[in-house]
């Protein structure tokens, strides 16, 4: 009664958790108690409850041994959550910095990008206006140029026959001069230069004619040919002096201008270069800072994920220290109690000893085949109508049959257990084959499915490209044929600008030698003194030579006409109205062959530039064309390469389906089956050890859940 009280009351002080532990090691401990007997009976050693103390012991030492293990391990925990959660943090602050950074650069390089394409534009315009001057600058030089030529010619003519004139005249070989063809130039010049007095003109005039008597030793005529030849030469000179200044301004201005588009061309290709590295930089910011951002967001996830476990972990830790701590305490409460002297005591008087058992069973054959029935009929319940069942019943039916040995029964459990092994192994196979085809059947699918949009979007990206060359191709065409008939158009153009520049200048050419021969006329009769005979042709070295007037007496006019006089004042008006016409016309065909020169200059021009851009159309032409053959084969190819893929995908949806009928009740059902058949083989297992002699009579199924 002492220990009674002792024992209850111990129990009572314990707490619930103690307690559950408690009646859990001592059920634990009948049971191994009941356990310990072998063969026919079953027996208790001389003082059982002492195997009992060496459990609890034992069980004792595991549960402090696995508290400190736990310990270590939640201390590495911790040392893990402490290093990684600092290496996160410095992590994010390191991507936030960065993202700070990251912004302001993006901006300042789009800016600065921005900056330089609009110098671009610039330093582009400025380039073309440069070419442009050049070229208006090259064209006026030209131009210039050749009127400096003709001028220079025309100067340097004139003033050789002045410089021959002068001579011969100075050398009194007046009269061989005016035979010379040089006579005939001085005297166009007389007659055209404006800035000599009319009388000085008059005189040489008509001593270049041969009407009047000439002293050379007056020294008249040389003296006017003289201060004509120095303003001549003077006039000569400071027309070379003008040209060379111009060619120099030229070169100057063409030297500048090369020099800036040089500079300019030199500053656009640098920040062209710029450019493109400023794009790919601000490009590289952008993923970076998006990458950036993306391990930020990640980071923060895992820091407040971690966090949040080691909070966890902690919590959960500090639960099994506490109810580990409980158990200790319980098992060293039962240690106590079951191991203390009145307590031994009691057991020596209630225990049976080694001679007696209250355990002790006598086994037969009947018990024992009972108990194997009952085993398998409690395994024949579990399973399901068509799994296992018939194999079962035939073990039972050997059961209860009374000619079949123990030892035959065990060899059809033995071949039941094998069969379903083989059976467990042949899912586990399926299942497996089923995964992988699941797997890569899926693949196939996803490829295929990705492969049939890509087409999808390279064939409309196709048409679409066969369509823009269609329109280039229309376009082109067009181009072309417009060129062509504005070629022609500008041809037939051309041609009737020359015809009636031919009809203008051989109008204007007779009507200036028709004007021309009225005033000779004229001047034969008003003036005799500036009439110039029609030349001859002579065998001679030099050109047409004057010849000498010859001068037949008239006769002896009529009494009557004695008083006549010349209209001299009245045919000097009209000899000088038609000068200015023949200026007129002289300046019209000058005009007029200037301005046909430039046509036909600039018809070349355009002709030359109409062929290259219709070479350039041709060719651009034929190259679409063969753009829009290679577009249209391959959008052929990848129409094929769609109806090919698409049947594909029809096929492996179909297998994927099939494979899905097939397998999908397997893997549904697998661990069921599985279970079943493990359930099967321990009854199996349960029975054959009755049969070989194993007691479960103590080991009931609900006890054995319990203890689970």
């Amino acid at each position: 009664q002492a220990v009674q009280h002792s024992v209850r009351t111990r129990m009572q002080r314990s707490s619930p958790a103690a307690m559950m532990s408690l009646t859990r090691c001592l059920v634990v401990a009948l049971l191994v108690v009941g356990s310990t007997s072998t063969g026919v009976s079953t027996k208790l050693a001389a003082n059982p409850i002492r195997k009992v103390v060496t459990m609890l012991q034992a069980m004792q030492t595991k549960v402090t041994e696995e508290g400190t293990k736990a310990d270590e391990l939640f201390k590495k925990y911790q040392c893990y959550c402490k290093n990684s959660g600092g290496d996160l943090a410095a992590s994010v602050e390191a991507a936030e910095t960065k993202l700070g950074e990251l912004g302001p650069a993006i901006e300042a390089a789009t800016e600065k990008k921005g900056q330089l394409d609009q110098d671009i534009v610039s330093h582009q315009t400025d380039r073309e206006a440069a070419k442009t001057a050049m070229a208006e600058a090259t064209a006026l030089r030209e131009n210039e140029k050749a009127a400096f030529d003709k001028s220079l010619a025309e100067s340097q003519t004139n003033l050789d026959a002045m410089k021959k004139a002068v001579a011969a005249l100075e050398k009194g070989m007046g009269g061989s001069f005016l035979q010379s063809g040089s006579s005939k130039v001085v005297q166009a010049v007389v007659s055209k230069n404006q800035d000599i007095l009319e009388a000085d003109r008059q005189t040489v005039l008509s001593f270049l004619s041969g009407d009047s008597e000439y002293a050379p030793m007056s020294g008249e005529v040389t003296g006017i040919l003289k201060t004509m030849q120095d303003e001549m030469t003077k006039d000569h000179d400071d027309a070379i002096a003008a040209e060379e200044v111009a060619a120099k301004s030229y070169e100057a201005l063409m030297s500048a201008k090369k020099k800036e588009e040089a500079a300019l061309s030199k500053s656009i290709e640098e920040k062209m270069t710029r450019v493109g590295e400023l794009g790919v930089e601000i490009a590289e910011m952008k993923n970076d800072s998006g990458d950036t951002a993306d391990s930020l967001a990640d980071d923060k996830a895992f820091l407040a994920d971690l966090k949040k476990k080691c909070d966890s972990k902690a919590g959960v830790h500090e639960e099994e220290q506490k109810m580990r701590a409980e158990e200790i305490v319980a098992l060293a409460d039962t240690i106590k109690v079951l191991n203390d002297d009145d307590a031994l005591d009691l057991f020596k008087t209630t225990l049976p000893g080694a001679g007696a058992s209250l355990l002790q069973v006598q086994r037969t054959s009947a018990s024992m085949l009972a108990q194997a029935q009952a085993m398998l009929a409690e395994a024949r319940s579990r399973l399901p109508h068509n799994q296992g069942r018939v194999r079962l019943d035939f073990i039972s039916l050997a059961l209860h049959g009374k000619k079949v040995g123990f030892e035959k029964v065990i060899a059809l459990i033995d071949e039941l257990k094998a069969t379903l092994k083989v059976e467990q192994s042949d899912d586990d196979n399926k299942k497996e084959y089923c995964t992988a085809q699941y797997d890569t059947s899926e693949d196939k699918q996803k490829s295929l499915q990705r492969s049939l949009s890509d087409l999808e979007t390279a064939i409309a990206e196709t048409k679409e490209g066969i369509q823009t060359v269609t329109d280039e191709i229309a376009a082109l065409t067009d181009g072309i044929i417009a060129l062509d008939k504005s070629v022609a158009e500008a041809t037939e153009q051309r041609k009737a600008e020359n015809v009636e520049y031919k009809a203008l200048m051989a109008n204007n050419g007779v009507a200036k030698e028709l004007i021309l021969f009225a005033k000779n006329r004229m001047n034969k009769f008003y003036n005799p003194k500036l009439y110039t005979a029609p030349p001859k042709q002579e065998l001679s070295d030099e050109a047409p030579s004057f010849v000498q007037l010859q001068k037949a007496a008239p006769p002896p006019p009529p009494e009557t006409a004695a008083a006549y006089m010349k209209k001299s004042e009245e045919s000097g008006g009209c000899i000088a109205m038609m000068d200015l016409l023949v200026k007129d016309l002289e300046k019209e065909m000058t005009v007029a062959e200037a301005e046909e020169k430039n046509a036909q200059e600039d018809y070349e021009t355009t002709m030359s530039d109409s062929a290259t851009k219709r070479a350039a159309d041709s060719k651009s032409l034929t190259d679409r064309e063969a753009a829009k053959a290679e577009m249209q084969s391959a959008l052929e190819a990848s129409v094929g390469e769609q109806k090919s893929t698409t049947k594909e995908l029809m096929a492996t949806d179909q297998y994927i389906a099939a494979l899905h009928a097939e397998c999908d009740w397997l893997v549904q059902y697998y661990e069921v089956r599985k279970q079943a058949r493990a359930d099967e083989t321990d009854s199996l297992e349960k029975a054959k050890a009755v049969l070989s002699g194993a007691d479960y009579s103590l080991l009931q199924r609900g006890s054995s859940s319990r203890l689970r």
